[in-house]
């Protein structure tokens, strides 16, 4: 059986709106192919990876931030916006790797909790290839990549008719002083790392991209297809 095909698109540094409307219109190309039978080799879907330009603050489909907690983000500089994905608030900003795959997960024979896992395995394959053997999983409601009792990759998902989006957002060099402002996810008492404090240098988007696009091709079992060249 072929593989399935996944479209790579690496956005660079941007704001986190053109993201969101990148994945609203592969969400639409993927909703609108005919008929429900599922091919082997056909496209199945979008892998979209970009760095946040500037600081914003998400709350997912159970909410997260009043009012007057948006507000006071607000005026520390900071985008607020309510998204579709699961989970409570949490930050995006520069130096983090957001990976946002769109994909019919029926063309990988997967289920919504089995996606969930996979793209947590890519982010603990990427901390164990950097020297940080001691990542892992856990199970809900600490969904999401650990080293120890912090946080290093937040996962939050959406899935509609089998499609997929949102993701992933893995600590790089991010400026971690974001989310004391916060309590992400909701977990209260646990803390958040980068790689660039685990590993104690300086850890850039740009250096993880080739591991993790090849932790994503071996969990995901797919081919990807970029006209950048980065796969």
């Amino acid at each position: 059986m072929r593989q399935p095909v996944v479209r790579l698109v690496w956005l660079g540094r941007v704001p986190y709106a053109e993201v969101l409307a990148l994945q609203e219109s592969w969400l639409k190309r993927l909703q609108a192919e005919p008929g429900t039978q599922v091919q082997p080799g056909l496209e199945g879907g979008a892998l979209l990876l970009s760095e946040p330009a500037g600081p914003v603050y998400t709350a997912g489909l159970r909410g997260g931030l009043t009012p007057e907690e948006a507000a006071r983000l607000r005026s520390l500089g900071a985008e607020v916006r309510a998204t579709g994905r699961g989970g409570l608030a949490t930050f995006h900003g520069p130096g983090q790797l957001l990976c946002h795959p769109v994909l019919d997960l029926r063309r990988f024979g997967l289920r919504l909790r089995t996606h969930v896992a996979a793209l947590e395995a890519c982010a603990v394959r990427l901390c164990e290839f950097l020297g940080l053997p001691t990542a892992r999983a856990r199970p809900p409601p600490y969904t999401g990549v650990w080293l120890g009792e912090s946080k290093i990759c937040a996962i939050g998902v959406r899935c509609g008719r089998h499609i997929t989006s949102h993701g992933l957002a893995l600590n790089c060099c991010t400026d971690l002083k974001w989310f004391g402002y916060i309590v992400p996810c909701g977990l209260v008492g646990t803390g958040v790392t980068s790689l660039s404090k685990e590993l104690q240098r300086y850890v850039t988007v740009n250096e993880v991209m080739p591991v993790f696009l090849e932790s994503f091709k071996e969990t995901y079992k797919c081919t990807l297809i970029s006209e950048d060249n980065l796969n």
